[in-house]
This record gives C-alpha cells, structure tokens and sequence, in this order.
C-alpha cells in the first residue's frame, strides 16, 4: 500500500511557491538539546542522489540541475506552483518591447561575498548565452544582456521571445560571481553561486559536500550544509535511507516502495515522461514505415502496471497528466505512416540504468519488437556514458526518461530542443520542415493560453512521425527519513531542499 502525504505538506505546497524561505512555517521545531545540532538546531543533511556530476558541475549542461536540487545556483526567475514564472534573483520585471525586457534585482550577494549588480548577471547571462554546447534553456534563442542600472539588467533577444521570463527560470541559466568564469570559457561554481548551500568539495562522481552559506538574501538554511552521494543504483539508495545512512534519497524504485518505514515514502507526481526515441536520421527507423511497425507494437499499458507497478500512466503524448493543462488541449497525431513488416530488421535499443525501471522497461520493449518481427540488441549503461552516444546517432532506439519542464517551463522550447532541426537535445535525431513550422508558429504566440493551444498542435505533428513514442508518464517516489522535514516534492524535479529543510 502507498504512504501517503501529510495533509499539511500538500497545503504547503498548493499555498507556498517553490524555493521560498517562507515553506519553514511548515516544520517543526527544532530540537536545541541535541548536542550535535548546530545553533539552528539543525544537522547536517545527508543525500542519496542518484544521478552523478558528467560535466564537473559545469552550470550549462546536465549538471545544472544537480547544482538548483542541491540549493547551489538560481536563476533571475524560477516556476511557482502552476508552472508560471515568480520572483527568484530579479524581484519584478517588464517588457519593455517585443525583443526587450528589464529585470530589477533584489538586493543580494554571491557566496564569494561580492554584491549581485546589473553588471554581474549581464555577465552571467552573456557568458551562458557564449557556451558551447549552448544550454537546453536556450536553444533556438539567441540573446544579449546588459546592465541598466546597479541592480538592474536589460535582456535582449534576436527575435521576440515571449516565453523569456519562463526560459531564465532553467537552471542552465544560473547567475554566477564575475569571479566565476575563467579565460577559457568554463564557469566555476564553487564558492560563486547564490544559492543557501555553498558547494565546498567534489570526490569525482562520488560525493560532493556543501556548507551552508549563512548571507544568504532568503534567510539563513535551518540545516548547516549537506553531504551528497552520488548511487546509481536504486536498491542501494533505498537501502541507505532504511540503516539510516542517508536522510533522503532521490528516484526510489517502485518496487522497494512496499518495503520502505511507514511514513518514509513519498509519492510525487511529475512532468516526467518515459519514451522510446527513435533514431530517423539513420538505419532502420530513417523508414517512417518502420518507425510505424515499432510504435504498433508497443502495449504501454502493461509498463505502466507492470514495471511501473502503477505509479505510473500509460504514455498519452509528449506532456503528461501531471501538466494539467494539456488533458484538454491534446489532439490526435497527424500524418502518421503506415506499419510496414520489419522483416528481421535489426534495431541497437539503448537505455541507462540510474532509473531503475528503465532497463526492465527496455526489456519489455525488446521482446515486443522481437514478437512484432524485429530483431534487437539491448545496452545498458550509466547514463553519463550512453546519453552522449544517443545523441550522436550510435544507436536505433534509446529510452530516456525527460522531465518536460525541466530547462525552461515552456512547452514550445521543449519541443524546440528536443524535436527540430537545430534542436541541442534531439534524442530522434528528427528534422522535419512541418515539425519546424509548427514549432515555430508556436514560439511567435505571446498568449500563454494560445501558445499552449498552439504547443500541443506541435507535439500532435511530432507524435505524428512516430520518431517519438510515450510510453509511460512517471511518478517519483522519494525517501524522506522521519527525522527530516521541509525536503520539497516538486514535479519539476528542479529542487530538493530549501532553507527550511532540516533534520
């Protein structure tokens, strides 16, 4: 049977925007008698996170979104509740015309103890916009950014962008000390970020440690830092939160879900979709035909219970359930192939391990398309050794997990990164000049509500290749010890611990 949440954690988080100092009216108080407790009455945090540094917590690539769950790095905006961009490092901003906004900033200062300015994240924000690979939040988007003021910034885009408050929510956005960036390019964040930790030492791909940063604008963390492994493996993550060895633990397999404490399971609904891309650039699936055949094949109501053992819903299209405003706005796939025989036709299937479910979900998947006549070869690996090679075209099928509102909040730059042409994270390696268009008459829309409309329009076509198949949408399920409060359940996978999380 499922734990369910306290009530008082879903009025928290329905009331309270993400990452607000605000969330520690929600937990108890501390206990100022333990003797290990700090003057706060809180103790180090001990995090079992399941998904490595790659990039050496480089704030552009995949490592960004270690660095905002683990409080190091924010953003000039960041997502509320309903997906809509709030107040993070800027207080307020306007449009000034269609290319051009202004950011007023708060009155804030770097771990490195110099002052947040115009002039510092205009730098941030140009250096980001300069890296190469370019980060997801800004693909398709070229921009300009300078100072206005001491504590205000001026971003311009090249063509008008009116998701941009949205885009610099993403945490490959992040607002970095001057004394960050080096001559070649890389950003350091250590010691240079804004958030409540302060990231102090990196072993490899194993652990890093991070104290708290005690001048922090949003009010002083009740936890006096945080101390991360890095476990790929599912049931030893589990395994390190039931001995006690670790407070939290991230992506818990659902089949351990029975076993854990009661009162230690949390359910999380997410935007995170499980899917099957298919390579349409090269081998068997450049045939749309073929690419037919293979989505025919695929049941996904039996990952959905089976592997998923319910806490996931079979694959509906690109954005799932827990994105309540595309249930109304989906349409049917247009211009869809049909299924041609595969004829033994071999497929290289590719899938990565950190997620647990994802190598039985590949399993699953194989013998399907070996009933429905392919032939397939399954690889398994962790993820920062197999993403790179799907990028690259090395295999004919890979099965990532995404979570849809992870780089930007906008759906339409979600589909832009992941389904055009030019797009940096085209896992299906798709170009197709009706994607584009659609794609594009999406991104001219400034009206949230049409923009939707015109987003799901989008992702109709792009189902409509087949170079993409749903198959399920996921819930998470996270480890919290009782010892631990204000850990937060955010769907956008962007956060795990704020100032008021403690134990």
């Amino acid at each position: 049977m499922r734990s369910v949440r306290p009530r008082r954690w879903a009025a928290c988080l329905l009331l309270t925007p993400l990452l607000t100092g605000t969330l520690s009216g929600c937990f108890a108080p501390a206990d100022s008698s333990d003797p290990k407790a700090d003057s706060t009455g809180g103790k180090r945090l001990r995090i079992a996170l399941a998904f490595p540094p790659s990039e050496s917590f480089s704030p552009y690539g995949a490592d960004a979104t270690l660095l905002s769950r683990l409080g190091v790095t924010e953003g000039l905006t960041k997502l509320d509740g309903n997906g809509a961009p709030a107040p993070a490092l800027a207080e307020s901003w306007t449009q000034e015309d269609a290319r051009t906004w202004q950011f007023t900033l708060r009155d804030a200062r770097f771990q490195d103890g110099t002052p947040l300015t115009g002039a510092a994240a205009a730098t941030a924000l140009t250096r980001a916009a300069q890296a190469s690979p370019a980060p997801a939040a800004l693909s398709g988007v070229s921009l300009t950014a300078e100072a206005s003021g001491e504590r205000r910034v001026r971003v311009t885009t090249a063509t008008p962008d009116p998701a941009l408050p949205l885009r610099l929510a993403g945490p490959s956005l992040a607002v970095l000390s001057p004394k960050a960036y080096g001559k070649q390019g890389a950003a350091d964040p250590v010691g240079h970020a804004t958030g409540p930790f302060t990231l102090t030492k990196v072993d490899g791909s194993t652990s890093a440690a991070l104290d708290r940063f005690d001048d922090y604008w949003g009010g002083r963390a009740q936890a006096p830092g945080i101390d991360a492994r890095f476990i790929a493996d599912g049931t030893a993550r589990a395994n390190a939160l039931r001995t006690g060895e670790e407070d939290v633990a991230e992506a818990l397999p659902f089949a351990q879900a029975a076993s854990l404490a009661k009162g230690t399971g949390r359910e999380v609904p997410t935007a995170r979709t499980t899917s099957l891309y298919l390579n349409t650039a090269s081998g068997p699936f450049a045939d749309p035909e073929l690419r037919a055949a293979a989505r025919a094949a695929i049941d996904t109501s039996v990952l959905a219970e089976n592997v998923y053992e319910g806490y996931a819903d079979p694959g509906q299209g690109i954005f799932g359930p827990a994105l309540t405003w595309a249930a109304g706005k989906r349409q049917q796939p247009t211009g869809r192939a049909s299924a041609a025989q595969p004829h033994g036709a071999t497929v290289r299937l590719a899938t990565y391990d950190n997620r647990p479910e994802l190598p039985e979900v590949a399993q699953v998947l194989q013998q399907q398309l070996e009933k429905a006549g392919f032939k397939v070869t399954l690889t398994v690996r962790e993820s920062s050794r197999v993403e790179g090679d799907a990028l690259a075209g090395k295999f004919d099928a890979f099965i990532g997990a995404r979570n849809t509102m992870l780089d930007t909040g906008d759906p339409v730059s979600v589909l832009a990164s992941d389904y055009t042409c030019d797009g940096t994270y085209n896992m299906a390696r798709l170009c197709d000049k009706n994607v584009d268009k659609a794609v594009a008459a999406a991104d001219a829309l400034a009206d949230q509500d049409k923009r939707r409309d015109a987003a799901m329009a989008a992702e109709a076509r792009i189902l409509g290749t087949d170079a993409v198949v749903p198959l399920v949408h996921q819930r998470n399920i996270l480890g919290v010890s009782t010892t631990v409060s204000g850990v937060l359940l955010d769907p956008y996978e962007r956060t795990v611990v704020a100032t008021g999380t403690r134990r």
